[in-house]
Parts: structure tokens; sequence; C-alpha cells
């Protein structure tokens, strides 16, 4: 079943312009990713989704491969299912973020596993234990699951809520990270359904999928294996995880 990860990047940010050129250890951001995301056992291939030629340009200078899209679309899932569109043989699309540059290829592995092994899931994403002082955190996305590990929904609130008196023994809470892998043909037909009433709530995307009846595979995982770069304090702190993982034996 071959799948293909495509790293949606552009250079417009509101926070933070110009995001995935933003040097850490002497490489844009982007290269970091695309590197990662190449050790990658389960992808066939690797691609950056751009609307901008710096990045493309970029890209193409660390020897990746890069594809220009439109300058319209409204998410980055409708700039990867513009590339999709033209990937006929790939059977999984894997939406790698290009803001992601601590991403760990094995989690790659893990959703694309996900859906090679369960024909119901649609969709699969990746969570992790959240310590409770996070729960509170509206930019920290919260998950909850059923039994056979499905998604029930996203929240940005403290789900699951507790009751009075409930003292769990542990951090009931999941964090949601934004690492997705679809069925192509899901992922085409996903971004022609208008946005869902508890999207817009929420504003968040996956919400769509749950809200049309489609099933969503979470893999749990632990440590602390995904840092996102939304600010350029976040690049800082990720520019020293980075370097300290290139030179581990300097004081």
């Amino acid at each position: 079943m071959p799948a293909v990860g495509i790293i949606p990047a552009r250079f417009a940010s509101t926070r933070f312009p110009g995001k995935p050129l933003a040097e850490i250890a002497g490489r844009p951001m982007i290269h970091h990713v695309y590197e990662r995301a190449c050790r990658a056992t389960s992808l066939e291939e690797v691609l950056v989704a751009t609307d901008d030629q710096r990045i493309f340009d970029a890209v193409l200078r660390f020897g990746g491969e890069a594809i220009m899209t439109s300058a319209y679309h409204p998410t980055g899932t409708d700039r990867l299912a513009e590339v999709a569109e033209r990937l006929s043989a790939a059977e999984i699309i894997v939406n790698i973020q290009g803001d992601e540059p601590l991403i760990e290829p094995d989690a790659i592995d893990a959703v694309v596993t996900a859906l090679q092994e369960d024909r119901n899931a649609v969709m699969s994403s990746v969570m992790t234990p959240m310590e409770t002082r996070h729960a509170q955190d509206p930019n920290q996305v919260k998950v909850v699951c059923d039994l056979r590990g499905y998604a029930l929904y996203f929240s940005r609130a403290p789900i699951p809520g507790l009751a009075t008196g409930v003292t769990p023994e542990a951090s009931p809470w999941k964090r949601h990270i934004g690492l997705y892998a679809y069925r192509r043909d899901f992922l085409l037909a996903f971004t022609r359904l208008r946005p869902s009433p508890l999207e817009k709530l929420e504003r968040l995307e996956q919400l769509r999928a749950l809200e049309n009846g489609y099933r969503i595979r979470m893999i749990e995982r632990t440590g602390d294996f995904s840092f996102g770069v939304d600010t350029p304090e976040d690049l800082q702190r990720v520019k020293g995880m980075i370097e300290k993982q290139l030179a581990p034996d300097k004081p």
C-alpha cells in the first residue's frame, strides 16, 4: 500500500512570517523536517507543497523535492489534497507539519501502519499523555477515544471533565499531535465537505471527519517526540534542543 509524505509549507504567517526558512543549526527549518520525514521507512516519497518560490528554491537547494501549489488554499489540508490529486498511485497520504523539526520518523511509520492494519479507519493520528497543568490551555488540543482506540472527540477544553469528588490516579488527558495519515480517496472527499458546526466552534478541522461519521484511529505514544514552532520563542527552544542532539557530548 504505497504511502507518500507531504509537508505543506507557506511563507505567510501571522505570528511568524517566513517560518519554514528560519535557520536552525545552519539549515532552514524545512530541511530538518524533510530530512526526518525521509527517515520514515513507510514512505515511498516525501514532497514539500508550497505556494512560495523562496521555499520551493530552498528545498531544491538541499536536494529535496517540492511542488508549487495554489496560493489560495484556506488550510494545509487543502494544499495537501491538491498534490494528492496528482498522486494516483498513492493509497495513503501523510500530512507532516512543516513546523515540526523534531518529528520522529517512527511516529510517521506508526500512523501509516495504523491505516494499513485497520480497514475501518480512514484517518489516523497521534496522541500523547498530557500533564495536568496543561489541561486548561486551549492551544493544546485534547482528544478522548473509545475502547477500540477510535477518536470520540477533540477539544480545546479539558476533556474528559472530572465530576465533583473524582480524583484520578493519573492525568486522564491526552494531547493531540497534528500528524495525520489519510486514505487518499478519503482526503480528496474530505476537502469537498463543508466545514461542520463543531469544527467551526472549536476551530479543529478533524472534527469535520467525526461529524460526518468517519473513523479516526488514534495511536498513543509517550515521550516528548514532537514540538511545533509557532513563534520566534519556540524557535529558540527548538534550536537549543537540536544543537544538543547534534553535539551530545558538548557540556
